[in-house]
Order: structure tokens, then sequence, then C-alpha cells
């Protein structure tokens, strides 16, 4: 019996999804860049990855060999902040380039996430204890030295206090009632993010600035990743059931909304959900 081989390349979402398919060794770093692929169709990953290890290498070289991790730190943080210039972009923050690392590393302006998903990059390769950290409103990177925890803005570069902490704090904890009885130390804002964890906050922020334009073709496609990334994660069948509705696509809507219907243990937003089904039903059907 003779058998086909199939040598094409996996389209950009199943690349994706076989990064992203086992927790143990998802390759955070790899992971991220294959984000842009979706806007930057041309790109080549693999290209990217080899840029950033020929950064590692000249920020390897400023290290002495025998130096420690507060030295590293140091010099990680002058070779990324200043040298190289990577900083946030304050002028146009809600640029979805800001969400494409191949982008990033060109204009060397991002966001706190993507900045801080390069730096981590770099700071592995030296050997720092270094991860990422799902704070309120702003990723931020903290670094366990023998001698305590640094906790660093990847935005500025700026190292943050416990008490600059607490005052970033401030607004999200009043907006959420975590006041008095109700407040919370500032060390479990510090929880370590895990890989999926990243990627998920990196996607909803470009999901918020697609479906902010109503641009939903764009939206549908960062949807597919999400759902890829967590597959029983049921709000996201809604969000990109809504956003085949936008596009037109009242069949794909369907679909979703009723997988979304059928999993949730919200009843307001079932029965929200259910009424919507009800229109593009009958828009089916007309």
């Amino acid at each position: 019996m003779a058998y086909s081989l199939d040598f094409s390349a996996p389209t950009p979402l199943g690349y994706f999804a076989s990064l992203v398919r086992d927790d143990d060794a998802l390759p955070l770093f790899e992971a991220a860049v294959a984000i842009a692929q979706d806007e930057y169709p041309d790109l080549d990953v693999q290209q990217v990855l080899g840029d950033v290890d020929q950064m590692l290498a000249r920020v390897r070289r400023r290290c002495p060999t025998d130096a420690g991790a507060l030295q590293r730190l140091r010099v990680l943080n002058q070779f990324f902040f200043r040298d190289m210039g990577f900083g946030g972009n304050v002028n146009n923050y809600y640029d979805p380039d800001n969400s494409y690392l191949n982008a990033v590393l060109l204009t060397r302006r991002g966001i706190p996430i993507t900045l801080a998903v390069l730096w981590l990059e770099l700071a592995q390769g030296l050997g720092l204890k270094a991860r990422g950290v799902n704070f309120p409103g702003h990723f931020m990177i903290k670094v366990n030295l023998p001698n305590g925890q640094v906790v660093i803005d990847p935005f500025s570069g700026q190292s943050l206090s416990r008490e600059d902490l607490s005052e970033r704090l401030e607004p999200y904890k009043r907006r959420n009632g975590l006041v008095d009885d109700f407040d919370v130390p500032v060390g479990l804002y510090l929880q370590a993010a895990q890989p999926r964890e990243i990627l998920a906050r990196m996607l909803r922020n470009l999901k918020e600035i697609h479906r902010t334009q109503e641009d939903w073709t764009r939206l549908v496609a960062v949807q597919d990743r999400l759902i890829v990334l967590m597959p029983e994660a049921w709000v996201e069948y809604r969000d990109r059931g809504l956003a085949w509705a936008g596009a037109g696509d009242v069949r794909q809507a369907v679909l979703d909304l009723e997988t979304f219907v059928d999993h949730t243990d919200d009843a307001l937003e079932r029965e929200t959900i259910e009424r919507r089904l009800q229109e593009l039903r009958r828009a089916l059907n007309s």
C-alpha cells in the first residue's frame, strides 16, 4: 500500500497550537513571537529567535565569567533599557504593533508585557531567576536574588519598592472593594505568571484594541488563538461568536454562541446570549 506524505508547512494557527500544547514544554518567547503571524503572514519566527540570540550573545560578552546575579541584572538593565533603548510606547500605547515582538524589536517600543517577555528571554539566557508578574493593570518582572527580590517595571526599567507597588495598587483596590477588612498583602499580587497566562494577557490586549475599533476580522483571529490556548474558556467562544456576527458570518456566530450557552454557569449572561441567538437564527433562516 502506498502512503502519501504531507510536507506542507502548518498554518500560523496550527503552528501556535503545536507550541502551546504542553504546559511543561511551552516555549513562551517563540509562542509570543508567533502571535504576530496573523498580522505579518511572511514573518520568519526563527529569524526573530536568531536575532534575539545575537542580542543575548552581546550582553553575555559584557558579563564577567564570575559575575554574580546582581551584577548580571545590572548589566542586562544597562544593555536593554539604556544602550538598546527599549522602553514603553508612550506616544501610541494602543498601537497593535506594541503587541508584536518582531515590531518591538524593530522600533524598540512596546507595552509592559511585550517588553517583559523580551527582557525575560535575555534574563533566562543569563541564568537569572526572573519571572513575569500579572500585576493589575501593568505587567511586571520580578527577579529573585541571593539577598532578596527586585520588582522591575518593564515599561521604564525602574525598580519598584513595596511602597511604590502599594501606591500603584490603590486605584485597583478601591475599584474592587479590596480595602479595610478585604485588603490583602502586596505579595499576593506578585505571584509568578505561567507562560499560558502571559500569552493570554498578550492576546487579550490585542482583543480589546480590535474590539474597540470594531475590526471583526482581526478580532476573530485573536479569538481563534485564545480558544486554542484555553479550549475551556467558554467566554472566548461567546466573544468569537459576537465577532463573527460583527463580521457578517451568521452561521459561525451561531455555532460559537451555542457552545457558550451549553457550557456557561452564568444564568444572566446565558439569557442575554440566547436572545442574541434568536436574532441570528432568524437572520439565518430568512
